[in-house]
């Protein structure tokens, strides 16, 4: 069997701990990702009665035509899925989260949007809690998914393909739905044939510090309008921007955000790479794995995008990874090769970046010792080895 754990337990087990804290819990992920699987492992989990509401359901949506009547009424775990069609109900959900005998818990699930985002911070201030939903990872697949993982991505039905030709078809198909569909609905008002040359480009960016003046003559427009495609994307979560971190070193340091598509699949699906083979012979597969470890670490740690960064100076000195939590900054380099060793990079790191530990996370097999505080982490041992924050 490829799992080795039960996938999606790990998530399970932080939603239980947030229903018992909070009236009001909120997934949010990108469309397929496993929103609504998930919201049914965790209701399997209750004892008491369950309420689901699909809002892409017509039958379900003419139920909630009058919300407060229809939720009032109702005990137990109520699930109202894509909430991104109805945000008129945070209204309602704002004044049964302040009753006073907690009659029951809801779980809401919805495709991040900046406008999502917006209305339920404003409507319900106080009153909800989001869990970010990624695809897949190491603690769903195990060590031995691990490759399969990188080329595929973590989307369940790309992972989960009977074949790689099966997989590449999902995702070509996902691609395709997204900007025609999804991102129309996520206030994009821009041709699809548009966006997806926009996003085929960010994959050949992957890894790589943006720069919105080269975007912008690309596309013919403004600075602003790529910088607005891009926070849209970041919004929908599947680009991820990863900040610079600006320490007090009398250098000068890289001050935009490095670029990453946050799912490897879909990088490998717009470049066009079907097949393992494929990724290994091309040009960006040292950034495609560095992608992939970062949101593996990212995940393991539970770091929130707030708390992670990268590092550069004009000079020449760099870190690809910063998560800085508290007073503890984590730092992480990462190397697909078999015998990483110490670069001076490393030592510009930990000497001006105040580290409490710098990890290299290599292809190898082994976990290691390479100095005073710099450790060698094996990547098929990074569950293991790298404790939690």
């Amino acid at each position: 069997m490829l799992f080795s754990v039960n996938p999606r337990s790990k998530e399970v087990a932080i939603l239980r701990g947030l229903l018992r804290r909070h009236v009001v819990v909120g997934i949010l992920g990108a469309r397929q990702v496993g929103k609504s699987t998930l919201a049914r492992l965790v209701a399997q989990t209750r004892t008491g009665p369950v309420t689901i509401f699909d809002l892409e359901n017509d039958e379900d949506l003419a139920r909630l035509t009058d919300p407060m009547l229809a939720l009032k009424r109702l005990r137990g775990l109520v699930i109202l899925d894509e909430i991104q069609r109805r945000p008129d109900l945070f209204r309602a959900l704002r004044v049964l989260a302040d009753r006073s005998d907690d009659p029951c818990r809801f779980l809401v699930l919805g495709s991040a949007s900046p406008e999502l985002l917006k209305q339920s911070s404003e409507t319900l201030a106080g009153r909800i809690v989001y869990h970010r939903l990624a695809g897949f990872g190491l603690e769903d697949v195990g060590v031995r998914g691990q490759e399969r993982l990188w080329c595929r991505g973590g989307f369940p039905r790309s992972f989960l393909a009977r074949t790689d030709a099966d997989s590449m078809e999902w995702r070509r198909g996902f691609i395709r739905t997204f900007v025609e569909r999804d991102l129309p609905q996520l206030g994009l008002k821009v041709a699809a044939s548009t966006m997806r040359r926009f996003w085929t480009m960010l994959a050949h960016y992957h890894g790589q510090t943006w720069n919105s003046s080269e975007f912008a003559r690309s596309f013919g427009v403004a600075d602003t309008t790529v910088r607005h495609y891009l926070d849209i994307l970041t919004s929908a979560l599947v680009i991820r921007q990863l900040q610079p971190w600006h320490a007090n070193i009398g250098k000068r340091q890289v001050k935009a955000p490095k670029v990453y598509l946050v799912d490897s699949g879909i990088l490998h699906g717009l470049l066009n790479l079907p097949l393992q083979t494929d990724v290994e012979g091309h040009p960006k597969v040292g950034a495609s794995w560095e992608g992939f470890v970062i949101e593996q670490v990212a995940t393991h740690l539970q770091a929130e995008p707030e708390e992670c960064y990268f590092w550069a100076t004009h000079a020449g000195a760099e870190l690809d990874l910063l998560v800085a939590r508290g007073g503890e900054r984590r730092g992480f380099e990462i190397k697909r090769t078999t015998s990483p060793a110490v670069t001076p990079s490393m030592r510009s790191a930990l000497d001006n970046l105040s580290l409490t530990s710098l990890d290299v996370i290599h292809a190898g097999d082994r976990t290691f010792d390479l100095d005073a505080r710099i450790r060698a982490v094996s990547m098929a041992r990074l569950l293991a080895d790298v404790p939690p924050l």
